[in-house]
């Protein structure tokens, strides 16, 4: 998420297929029980805090309700365990952000049962998760592409505990339009415009953390694409923070991704100099503020709890309870519509 993937938490094993899976734990580990609504009406200071109420309530409602829009007849109570996954970081700021996401998905959806296990670094650790889990549940990586931990370390650490839990694994969260909104909303919180005198030269960086698997690099460039499309046309080159321990990975014949320095030097040979740097992490973390201190302009803030983030991981959630594709392969993301620009703006554009 926020630090290079690596593997030695889990012993190395082939990719075991993702679906249900059975487990076996160790220790009980104590969940923090979900949010719930107040049971009194509180005063409505302000706009926010109003459309607060509004989602959660919705969420609630929504909970009730399948992705082919039947009404489904278990309580909120009675449905899987959501385990989201997350990477685990040395950054205090990581661990507070993630779990910060989870109350908002909690706030979405009343009742349910959400926890939280890290690959590795923080507490508390996948396995002693899945462990105090008595049942059914949906494991929901935090990660953002197909790379090892979702292919090998999540199945590994389900397939290896025990008959006390059934389990089925949810596809990583990107690519998908919601994190290109919140990859989109972050960049205008940190100052991005744009206007016909300075397109020509604007142009994205995409910094990610990198993965050994050349499916998780076509997931950060699908990723890339479909931010260039939101943002109208401007280019967004992904790049990569750990490229260093990466770069003898990649199939004999691929391209290696660019690290941050040498997307924003080929965007400066083709006289876009002003460049803002995406943030596409998770949370905060080392690869995160090393890449935004390179930004020539202005740097992005990574995704943390925005709520699209939340809708994103309750929307993974629910495919993967409705048995549609648990792979970003297969998990196809419906087209994001470029927004609309004023007319000199899509010229200067198009002439770019």
């Amino acid at each position: 998420m926020t630090e290079p993937e690596t593997s030695h938490l889990f012993p190395q094993s082939h990719l075991y297929p993702q679906g249900h899976l059975c487990a076996q734990g160790h220790s009980l580990q104590q969940s923090r029980p979900p949010t719930p609504l107040p049971s009194t009406p509180l005063p409505l200071d302000s706009t926010a805090q109003l459309l607060t109420r509004i989602t959660a309530q919705l969420g609630s409602q929504l909970g009730h309700v399948r992705l082919n829009g039947t009404r489904t007849s278990m309580t909120p109570a009675a449905r899987p365990a959501l385990v989201a996954v997350a990477h685990g970081s040395r950054d205090p700021g990581a661990l507070r952000t993630v779990g910060a996401l989870l109350e908002r998905v909690r706030e979405l959806r009343p009742g349910l049962d959400v926890r939280l296990g890290h690959i590795e670094l923080n507490h508390p650790l996948l396995p002693d998760t899945l462990a105090g889990i008595e049942g059914e549940a949906v494991v929901v990586p935090l990660l953002l592409g197909r790379g090892h931990h979702v292919k090998h370390d999540i199945p590994h650490a389900l397939a290896t505990a025990g008959r006390h839990l059934s389990a089925r694994v949810a596809a990583p969260l990107g690519p998908h339009p919601m994190l290109v909104e919140a990859l989109y909303e972050r960049l205008v919180e940190a100052g991005w415009h744009l206007d016909a005198r300075t397109v020509h030269g604007t142009g994205v960086v995409l910094a990610a953390a990198g993965s050994r698997d050349p499916d998780s690099a076509a997931d950060t460039r699908r990723t890339a694409m479909l931010l260039s499309e939101r943002l109208g046309g401007v280019p967004v080159l992904p790049a990569y923070a750990s490229f260093p321990k990466l770069s003898n990975q990649f199939e004999q014949g691929r391209p290696h991704p660019p690290t941050v320095p040498e997307a924003l030097r080929a965007l400066a040979a083709r006289g876009r100099h002003r460049v803002a740097v995406a943030s596409y992490f998770t949370a905060p973390g080392r690869f995160a503020a090393e890449s935004a201190a390179k930004a020539p302009w202005i740097a992005a803030a990574p995704m943390g709890a925005h709520p699209a983030m939340a809708r994103l991981v309750l929307h993974r959630y629910e495919e993967a309870l409705a048995g549609t594709p648990t792979t970003a392969r297969d998990a196809r993301p419906a087209p994001l519509r470029a927004p609309t620009l004023a007319p000199a703006l899509a010229s200067a554009l198009a002439s770019a």
